[in-house]
């Protein structure tokens, strides 16, 4: 691709291209529902003429639809308008050399065993009470891929990576009252993953839980986010200091670099060099270097989530974030669960979210939620049909505490998070 692109005129170009496979299966109610393989195969290239841009792409690995996807990325260059800030990184900034991850560790499990696995995950969920009246099934996964990206300045490199999983989720109860929650594990490595039967019965334990849940009157009170919703924050925060949310000026972020936006106590750092961590990379999708930085320290925004193109647009220099974020770990203080809800006192604990009612450009932030009334640190009763509302910006500098019961959720690791205070709309 890169050969064909300078034959053909562009001043410049960078190609990738990837491959996966894998297979999944659910079952419900101990009946196999589905079984699922798949395999994909992709072909990308983005060419330059000066400062205009075409990027084609295509699934067929044959000579002539590689010529053929080239000279479409061409045909588009020549009608785009030029952009000052196109154009690949900087030969010194681009990864050299670049180590093997070691992120890729293949699960070739019998479709038969992982039948057996997704059953006993499930079982252990009905085992848990006679109240478990029905699954939404439970999954087994397993998936690896492998990838190589180039470009014209001499830059090459690539890995392969897996990623598997098991997930249950169950229903509980009868009639009007029922209610159902999940689980699930998802790690690069295997041998990693819980327990099925402990992903099952802790699933059924949280459906369980919920059973007899009632709505609150409207009120303003603390707010704890379990720790998996307590990541979906840090992700709201990563999406507010990304490059495009910056240069389209649509983040309440702007300016914010340098100043506080956490409590002093708070610190984020990236790492994406984490073994067997779910966002390592030792380059991003432009083929910059990453590296270990500090983004948040003592409540400062030490720096954004930068891409080449975004950086150019902002005045600045890529951080390697092309593609995202790379393992980001807040971290956790001295508290556990336990102790953030005794901290708290009186207050919401929240463990589902429901739809996106977020503003980015300003940081208003209304969801829909369910979870659990919490009095005198103790866990009181189920509540649902309820939202709860406040501005990103005033929740970031209100949380009170970060919890040591830290979940990965994709590139975040983080504990549960308590608020200071939010709005809970109800009856």
């Amino acid at each position: 691709m890169l050969d064909e692109a300078a034959r053909r005129g562009a001043s410049a170009c960078e190609a990738d291209v990837s491959e996966g496979f894998g297979q999944s299966v659910t079952v419900r109610r101990q009946e196999v529902e589905t079984i699922e393989y798949t395999r994909d195969k992709g072909i990308g290239v983005t060419v330059y003429l000066g400062q205009r841009r075409g990027h084609a792409s295509t699934s067929d690995f044959s000579a002539d639809a590689v010529r053929a996807t080239v000279e479409a990325a061409l045909s588009i260059a020549r009608f785009t308008a030029e952009d000052p800030c196109a154009g690949l990184p900087e030969p010194e900034l681009l990864a050299r050399d670049a180590r093997d991850p070691d992120l890729c560790f293949p699960w070739t499990i019998p479709v038969a065993a992982a039948i057996d696995i997704a059953r006993r995950s499930e079982q252990a969920a009905f085992d848990v009470s006679p109240r478990v009246t029905n699954s939404e099934g439970a999954s087994v996964s397993a998936h690896q891929a492998h990838f190589i990206s180039a470009n014209s300045l001499g830059f090459m490199g690539g890995y392969a990576t897996s990623r598997h999983y098991i997930s249950c989720c169950a229903i509980a109860g009868e009639g009007d009252d029922m209610q159902r929650d999940d689980w699930y594990s998802g790690q690069r490595d295997p041998a990693d993953l819980a327990r099925p039967e402990a992903i099952g019965d802790y699933a059924a334990r949280r459906a369980l839980a919920r059973l007899g849940a009632r709505k609150l009157r409207t009120r303003q009170v603390p707010v704890l986010l379990e720790a998996p919703l307590a990541a979906g924050l840090i992700g709201s925060f990563t999406h507010a200091a990304s490059g495009g949310a910056l240069y389209r000026k649509s983040s309440f972020l702007l300016d914010a670099l340098g100043k506080p936006v956490f409590p002093d106590f708070v610190r984020i750092s990236e790492r994406p060099f984490l073994a067997k961590g779910l966002a390592s990379s030792p380059f991003d999708d432009d083929g910059v270097q990453t590296r270990d930085r500090e983004v948040v320290v003592d409540g400062v925004l030490q720096g954004y989530f930068l891409s080449t193109y975004s950086a150019r647009k902002l005045g600045m220099r890529t951080t390697g974030n092309a593609g995202g974020s790379h393992n980001l770990l807040v971290e956790p203080g001295p508290l556990d669960f336990a102790g953030l809800l005794k901290a708290m006192g009186t207050g919401l604990l929240v463990t589902e979210l429901l739809g996106h009612g977020i503003n980015y450009v300003n940081g208003d932030y209304s969801r829909g939620a369910a979870g659990y009334w919490v009095e005198r640190g103790e866990i009181a009763y189920p509540v649902h049909e309820i939202t709860v509302a406040g501005n990103l910006k005033d929740m970031f500098r209100g949380i009170v505490a970060i919890g040591n019961d830290v979940v990965v959720r994709g590139s975040k690791q983080v504990g549960s998070i308590l608020i200071d205070r939010m709005t809970v709309a109800g009856s």
